[in-house]
């Protein structure tokens, strides 16, 4: 089972990181959040990465190159796509594909240009700024049970605010401070067939018609994950993740050290 991590966007929102460096590569505790996705993904023996990659691409191939080994390989030229054997610190060993998505292309559309790398019926996909304490062979299991082309893992996030409590007159009677919103989200951590391809147009994006179509053709189901996600999508959201890392409360570690 490979896994496709989306790399390429910008970041905008994290532009204190990233006007030097591709978001996935911004630290948490030490270590890029794109290495604690692989991490994630690898502490369950899912060890084959195709990397799409776009803004500031090459400095996410300079990562893996200097901590791996560049595989040989006929079928692209090396500007296009790259693959590295990565030795983990524990031994255990990757293999990341790189492969020049375009600098402005929409989540489908890099979807869909990594096709040509993506061996077998079934892989996963996610975002490069997602983690979860996510059971993803039971994830996968849940994907084989109900046999339609793509899988969504659907999360509970927790507000951004408190919640003001209001009666019919306007009373405020109660606060709720930032609590768990009872409504679902996507939440990455995807599982498609290959017939997702056929969905996908040069710069679809994911979230939009395609999804949509799915939705219409009952073809995508969601995983509901009660446990812990998160997104690092400000710079807040980076203190907050390193801070749990940094004080040994990471739930998304699923692996040992």
């Amino acid at each position: 089972m490979q896994v496709v991590i989306l790399c390429g966007g910008k970041g905008t929102r994290l532009q204190e990181k990233t006007q030097y460096i591709p978001k996935v590569l911004v630290e948490v505790g030490g270590q890029p959040i794109l290495w604690h996705i692989m991490k994630g993904y690898a502490s369950f023996s899912y060890t084959g990465f195709v990397l799409c990659l776009g803004y500031l691409g090459d400095k996410i191939r300079d990562y893996f190159r200097n901590h791996g080994t560049v595989l040989p390989d006929q079928r692209f030229a090396p500007s296009l796509a790259e693959t590295i054997r990565y030795q983990t610190a524990r031994g255990q060993t990757w293999q990341i594909t790189g492969v020049d998505t375009g600098l402005e292309t929409n989540t489908g559309g890099r979807i869909r240009r990594v096709a040509p790398f993506i061996e077998g019926d079934t892989f996963f996909a996610t975002y490069g700024d997602g983690v979860a304490d996510l059971d993803l062979p039971a994830l996968l299991d849940f994907h084989h049970s109900h046999g339609r082309i793509a899988t969504l893992t659907a999360v509970n996030p927790i507000s951004q605010f408190g919640i003001v409590e209001l009666d019919g007159r306007g009373v405020i009677t109660a606060f709720r401070e930032k609590p768990r919103l009872k409504e679902w989200v996507n939440g990455g951590f995807f599982v498609f067939n290959r017939a997702i391809f056929d969905y996908l147009q040069d710069n679809s994006v994911l979230e939009r018609a395609p999804f949509e179509r799915l939705a219409r053709e009952r073809q995508i189901m969601a995983y509901q994950h009660r446990g812990f996600w998160a997104c690092m999508d400000t710079y807040k959201d980076t203190l907050l993740l390193d801070s749990l890392w940094r004080s040994g409360q990471a739930p998304w570690k699923t692996w040992k050290d």
